[in-house]
Formats: C-alpha cells, sequence, structure tokens
C-alpha cells in the first residue's frame, strides 16, 4: 500500500514498524520502533531480550494508546513473522488499523523505519557504549534516546524542528483555522 512514499498529510495517517537487534554481554536484545511518518515521531517502542510477537506487539499497543486509539492508519511494516501473526495482525484489525506489507526481503519498503533504526544504533548503541550489559541497560538508553529523539532532536524532513513542535504547529493551526471558521 505505501509503494516506498513514506510522507503523510497529517499525523496518524501512516506508521512504519521496524525492530533491529543489539549483542550484549547477556545475550542479544531486540529494540522495536513505530513510527508516524508524518512527523517522524516514534510513537511506540520496545526493548526485549526475545525476538518475538510479545516485543512487537507491546510496541504496537503503546503506539495505539499514545496516539489515543486512531482508526484508519495505515501500518506499514516488513515480512518478518511477528508482523504477520495471527495476534498481531487481529490487534491491528480489531482497532480498525490498515495493515500493509512490504515485499519479501527488500529493505527499501521499509525504509524510513530501517533509517532510524541505522539513527538508533549510530547515535546510541555505537556510539554510548562498546559492550552493553544486557536489556535493562539498553531499555534505559533508549528510553532517554526516544525522548531526546521526539523532543529535541531537528529532523531536516520535517523542516529542521522536532518532531513533537512539527506535531504541535500542526495542531496550532488546526485550531486557528477552527476559530477562524
Amino acid at each position: 500500500m505505501v509503494n516506498r512514499n513514506f510522507s503523510a498529510q497529517r499525523p496518524n495517517q501512516l506508521w512504519v514498524a521496524d525492530f533491529t537487534y543489539i549483542k550484549t554481554l547477556s545475550g542479544w536484545v531486540y529494540t522495536a520502533f513505530i513510527i508516524d511518518v508524518f512527523a517522524r515521531v516514534i510513537v511506540g517502542w520496545k526493548v526485549s531480550n526475545r525476538m518475538n510477537t510479545d516485543m512487537v506487539m507491546a510496541a504496537l499497543n503503546q503506539a495505539i494508546a499514545d496516539r489515543n486509539n486512531p482508526k484508519d492508519v495505515i501500518h506499514h511494516s516488513d515480512r518478518g513473522v511477528q508482523y504477520l501473526s495471527i495476534r498481531y495482525t487481529s490487534r491491528i484489525t480489531d482497532s480498525r488499523i490498515i495493515a500493509s506489507v512490504g515485499t519479501t526481503g527488500d529493505s527499501y519498503d521499509n525504509a524510513l523505519a530501517e533509517t532510524v533504526n541505522g539513527l538508533y544504533k549510530s547515535e546510541v548503541i555505537h556510539y554510548l557504549k562498546k559492550s552493553w550489559n544486557g536489556v535493562n541497560d539498553v531499555e534505559l538508553a533508549t528510553l532517554e534516546w526516544v525522548d531526546w529523539f521526539n523532543t529535541t532532536r531537528l529532523h531536516s524532513t520535517i523542516g529542521y524542528v522536532s518532531p513533537f513542535e512539527f506535531e504541535k504547529r500542526y495542531y496550532d493551526n488546526l485550531n486557528l483555522l477552527g476559530e477562524a471558521a
């Protein structure tokens, strides 16, 4: 459904989802993200020591709750088994979210989510430490990074403002238009 067009005219029009992995001293840790394409804001995330449906489901549930149960959002992901599981697809359907998946083995079909994973790996995982103890320290660093990413980090795609500022401007303009009408 997305056809590599990672643009949106409003919040909650298009979300992209993916996860990445981190090698730690206690084994692999995985981080899942859901990004609202409009403002490039991370609306859901989860760090886990298991690469399973529960991990991506937790990120999805956070996004749905954080965005106040939006309807008719296109949710785009790759064809990972976690995103195609019965529980995950049922949650999407029950929430009136529209599922979209990329083609098999084509990272370009989910390039925006892959870009966020790359930023996360370079700005947190590789920049802060060479070795991580496990899920707890990765989770704390991810929490701090997501907060910074959403509230402070300037994004060229949205006019060199933070995602929260970009969305605030959108809603402020809607309020002005509503008052003028």
